[in-house]
């Protein structure tokens, strides 16, 4: 399975320190987020509900 940032829409390459979890908010929503989107603490929306984070 292919994941894509929700920061950036890249694609996740197999060994890249990414990561993946529920919405904090509604629980429901996978958000998938690049190392890189991670170091530079980018903002995310849950694709489910739209809560933004950093």
């Amino acid at each position: 399975m292919k994941y894509v940032c929700v920061s950036c829409n890249a694609e996740i390459a197999p060994r890249e320190h990414a990561t993946r979890f529920l919405c904090p908010n509604c629980g429901e929503g996978e958000v998938v987020r690049c190392e890189m989107c991670r170091k530079l603490s980018n903002t995310y929306n849950c694709p489910s509900c739209g809560y933004e984070g950093p």
